[in-house]
């Protein structure tokens, strides 16, 4: 395998996965901003963070394909689709992807479905869009409770990389591991992506609640009662619920809902704070996944006549313009009297 390993995208957490990547590799970042990739290659940074010399980048995404066999693509969902489009003619089968993306992706007739079962077939984890549109076929995800901001200084964490394929999960490891970066691997691609993405949701409710001045029972409460309809969102589409019980999962919930390193959650406190959603998304500096998981949550949640009241309430706030005082006090007397459903 070339030892030279790709990483598309240059926000926070490619920044910080390819500084762990040139703990042991030489790095090729892609930016599409040349005066990133240019102060990369002159001044081995990014912003404020330094980085090492083993760190090169190129505006041009045709270079990853040729030289990297390892791809890290850690892109918003937004864009994933369009990117990975450009690199499909710059790669093949002998190449592995392992994305960084906590996000979903749907197709133009998600709109017009109107039950679960079509629904089911036009929402897709990265993993699938990258199948999708290249002819790679080994891929994985890394997930877990990796706040970027938090490895970019030196923290010590750990992450999990989920793959259907042995090697994918064996090279991730050797990549990536380090003294202050542990990595765990794990079969269940599709619960480990869909947890990485709905916990986004529970991540924007939390920013809300504790801009609020809400406490830790009520925090306790919420990401409890957030795991539940995490599990039940994701087991409607065919996705196993075990992943969400370990660090991707739950784990990610945890860091991700009670940081406000956590751009879902920063995202949150502007919506408690009286901000509109326009003005919050034209000042953040990278995106909050959470904005667009919600809708595509609450569509699998209405198509499968689900209770889920955290993501049926926030969709109100968000997309509805619905008043954060009264959608919290409905959240706080919802009715429901079963606490564990979903096993």
């Amino acid at each position: 395998m070339n030892r030279r390993i790709g990483v598309l995208g240059a926000g926070s957490f490619g920044t910080a996965i390819a500084r762990l990547l040139s703990k042991n590799n030489d790095v090729l970042m892609y930016s599409r901003r040349p005066e990133i990739v240019n102060n990369i290659n002159n001044n081995n940074c990014i912003k404020d963070f330094k980085l090492s010399t083993r760190i090169s980048a190129t505006s041009h995404i045709e270079n990853i394909g040729k030289e990297c066999s390892l791809i890290f693509p850690v892109l918003p969902s937004e864009n994933f689709r369009d990117a990975i489009k450009s690199l499909a003619p710059h790669v093949g089968p002998g190449h592995l992807m392992i994305h960084g993306t906590k996000g979903l992706d749907v197709s133009e007739e998600f709109e017009r479905a109107v039950d679960i079962r079509t629904i089911k077939k036009t929402v897709f984890t990265m993993s699938e869009v990258i199948r999708q549109e290249t002819s790679v076929i080994r891929t994985g995800a890394l997930a877990g409770p990796n706040l970027a901001k938090e490895i970019l200084a030196g923290q010590p964490a750990a992450t999990v990389i989920a793959s259907e394929f042995d090697e994918v999960i064996q090279i991730g490891r050797e990549v990536l591991s380090s003294k202050e970066f542990i990595v765990y691997g794990s079969y269940n691609l599709k619960g480990i992506e869909l947890a990485g993405a709905l916990k986004n949701i529970i991540a924007i409710a939390s920013g809300i609640m504790n801009k609020l001045g809400f406490g830790k029972n009520m925090e306790a409460l919420l990401l409890t009662r957030g795991l539940r309809e995490m599990i039940i969102i994701a087991k409607a589409v065919g996705a196993e619920i075990r992943p969400f019980l370990g660090t991707a999962g739950v784990g990610d919930l945890i860091a991700t809902a009670t940081s406000n390193q956590s751009r879902n959650y920063t995202f949150g406190s502007h919506l408690a704070e009286g901000k509109k959603v326009s003005e919050i998304l034209s000042t953040m500096d990278e995106v909050a996944e959470g904005y667009r998981t919600i809708k595509f949550a609450y569509r699998i949640v209405t198509s499968a006549q689900l209770k889920a009241p955290i993501t049926t309430t926030l969709y109100k706030v968000v997309y509805e313009d619905y008043s954060v005082t009264k959608a919290l006090l409905e959240l706080v007397n919802n009715p429901l009297e079963i606490d564990v459903d979903f096993i």
